[in-house]
């Protein structure tokens, strides 16, 4: 049945081509008819010669010969009657040129042979140049109709004033025109450029710079403000922003940035509503794909990605497969995120193998098994727990999952030889003031030590907080603007580095690619940023005021939290790379080879529940571990008996 179905439509389709080019081949034959016999009349005054007039058939049928022919081969009759556009045009110059030189070309030779004798030499210039003017009315006539439609139609649209006059603004004003049921009716251009001032593109008029966008939307009584720069940075886009909250326009939105819209035209679908990774995470990336490529770092291997559920290990599930593995062997211990990265992907990634692995990487058995099935030769260890305040009350769980399972995790690794271990680190394990903080930086060196056991090359990469991970701030802010507020903020101080997750990703992969093995890579996140004005931006956004429509409060530093983030521990420096985002952090005490034998004294204070202690033996592997409140003095090896549970300040 569908199959009958399938003959049914596909039959339908081409009858409805053929309807659509016999439509247009009589309406050809009637305008280029009507050419030639306009091209007689002019000629002589309105008095053709009856000499003419008895033989004109005899020319009308060389003339239609030629240009159907010529036309067919240029295409124009596979042409979209409403899509008409520059290069369709260009088309039909080419067709009757050539239509031109051709019978040009023909009559010369039935004159030089007496069949043509006396036949005016101005008729096929005259032809041309009326048979083109009618040809591209008629192929331009139904799009001049579908914008004029359009522009009459607007009562329901908004006044739509575009920011950037560029490629993208025309490309977008192009689709409003274009589109019969578009939102939005361009009223006016904005641009720095001051060449494109007082320039209509596609007609609409560019009005200015930035600064004028106040004036503007008060003389254009504009209702919405689209900003069309995908090259614009995040800098750019608050500047603008400054600009237009002085006006009183309340919507505004935004297309991709580049990364965003690769080989893909602009369109109105592409339109969203701004938002704040747009304000402070939309830096432009370029991953060079040749180098992860002729380096066949992934294609045709298999990679196993731990804590695939997660932001930034879901997100490199999306990123690797472009690179075409032979096999990706997702595992995390939440079945609920697995699956659903499973239905996202599995529906495009038909010719790479999708195994989904749940798991816990402190279960040494079954990370062996998973390696010993699956053999990978490429790992990306993102499994790790991040929440600083949580982990400040359970720390015996941020051992056994950032130290004990990147140790086992990695041990296998180098059991079963894989080629490359890439550690996802946090700019937290640098001078950490926190458990989590200070068990990544262990796990950091855990990596470092047995990069020099076997032939695996381990790798860590460093990076600041990413936008939009489960439980982040910004999700925080989210949630507590729709209740209508307050929004709590721990210090007015506070500052973080924020990078988007796809731009960490592709960072991530770029430095696995460079790396030789026993590097921290170090991604450059930019400058930090407030806090504080995180919220109010994301106030803002929602069209209120901070302060006014809803509050900001501030809640005091928690337990292992810092004012600002660093990106290199006391003993380290950088160096470059080829890539100028990336960097490689050199330790000058790079002797960690005692760390795989230290962390040993964790499994006897986890076992006899001693919490107090974990910390002290944190303090004695992280000598920069300094906490942002007080604690019990002491070493791992000596430290007091403490028999409950440690939660927040009290120890």
């Amino acid at each position: 049945m569908e199959e009958f179905k399938k003959v049914i439509k596909s039959f339908l389709s081409k009858k409805t081509k053929i309807r659509r080019i016999v439509f247009f081949v009589l309406v050809d034959g009637l305008l280029l008819s009507f050419s030639l016999y306009l091209s007689f009349y002019l000629r002589f005054d309105g008095n053709i010669e009856p000499e003419y007039i008895d033989k004109f058939w005899g020319y009308l049928i060389i003339f239609l010969s030629v240009k159907y022919i010529v036309f067919a081969l240029c295409r124009l009759y596979k042409m979209s009657w409403s899509y008409v556009g520059f290069y369709e045009l260009l088309n039909i110059l080419a067709a009757n040129t050539v239509s031109f030189l051709l019978l040009t070309g023909i009559i010369f030779m039935l004159w030089f042979y007496k069949l043509f004798s006396g036949f005016p030499r101005s008729i096929p210039i005259l032809d041309f140049v009326i048979s083109l003017v009618l040809i591209v009315m008629f192929r331009t006539s139904k799009r001049v109709y579908l914008q004029s439609l359009s522009i009459r139609n607007n009562s329901d649209t908004k006044r739509t004033l575009i920011i950037g006059a560029g490629n993208a603004g025309e490309q977008i004003v192009r689709d409003m025109r274009r589109q019969k049921n578009s939102p939005y009716t361009p009223v006016g251009f904005m641009d720095d450029d001051i060449m494109t001032h007082d320039v209509y593109i596609q007609g609409v008029k560019v009005y200015g710079g930035q600064e004028n966008i106040p004036g503007i939307v008060d003389k254009l009584k504009v209702e919405l403000v689209l900003l069309a720069i995908p090259s614009a940075s995040s800098h750019d886009i608050r500047k603008i922003l400054s600009h237009v909250r002085k006006s009183s326009v309340k919507e505004v939105k935004i297309i991709p940035g580049l990364n965003a819209l690769v080989d893909r035209k602009i369109s109105l679908s592409d339109i969203k509503k701004i938002q704040i990774e747009d304000i402070i995470g939309r830096e432009q990336v370029t991953i060079d794909r040749k180098i992860v490529t002729s380096l066949n770092f992934i294609h045709g291997k298999t990679v196993l990605i731990t804590g695939a559920g997660g932001s930034i290990g879901s997100e490199l599930v999306r990123q690797v497969l472009i690179f075409k593995p032979n096999r990706i062997v997702a595992l995390d211990i939440d079945e609920t995120e697995l699956h659903q990265i499973d239905l996202e992907i599995s529906r495009y990634a038909r010719e790479i193998e999708l195994v989904f692995v749940v798991a816990d990487i402190r279960d040494k058995q079954k990370v062996e098994t998973v390696f010993h099935d699956y053999r990978p030769e490429v790992v990306f260890h993102a499994a790790a727990y991040k929440h600083v305040p949580i982990m400040e009350k359970y720390p015996e769980e941020a051992v056994k999952v950032n130290i004990f399972g990147t140790k086992i995790v990695a041990e296998a690794a180098l059991s079963f030889g894989v080629e490359k271990f890439i550690l996802v680190s946090t700019d937290k394990a640098v001078k950490p003031t926190n458990i989590m903080g200070a068990t990544k930086r262990v796990a950091e060196k855990i990596i470092n030590a047995l990069n020099s056991y076997g032939k695996t090359k381990f790798i860590s990469v460093r990076f600041g907080n990413v936008i939009g991970s489960r439980g982040s701030v910004i999700s925080i802010f989210q949630e507590q603007i729709k209740k209508g507020g307050p929004i709590t903020v721990t210090h007015p101080g506070m500052k973080r580095y924020f990078m988007s997750i796809p731009e960490a990703c592709i960072l991530i992969l770029q430095a696995a690619a460079m790396g030789k093995g026993g590097e921290v890579f170090i991604l450059d996140m930019g400058e930090q940023i407030k806090i504080e004005e995180i919220a109010k931006e994301m106030i803002r956004l929602n069209g209120l005021s901070p302060d006014v429509d809803i509050p900001i409060i501030y809640t005091g530093v928690r337990p292992g939290e810092k004012l600002y983030e660093e990106l290199l521990t006391d003993t380290e420096t950088t160096g470059p790379t080829e890539h100028p985002k990336i960097f490689v952090g050199k330790d000058v005490n790079n002797n960690h080879e005692n760390i795989l034998t230290d962390i040993i004294l964790f499994e006897d204070i986890i076992q006899q529940r001693q919490w107090a202690w974990i910390r002290n033996l944190l303090f004695e592997l992280v000598p920069s571990y300094n906490p942002s409140y007080n604690y019990k003095e002491g070493s791992a090896l000596n430290a007091p008996e403490q028999n409950n549970r440690i939660i927040g300040n009290n120890f």
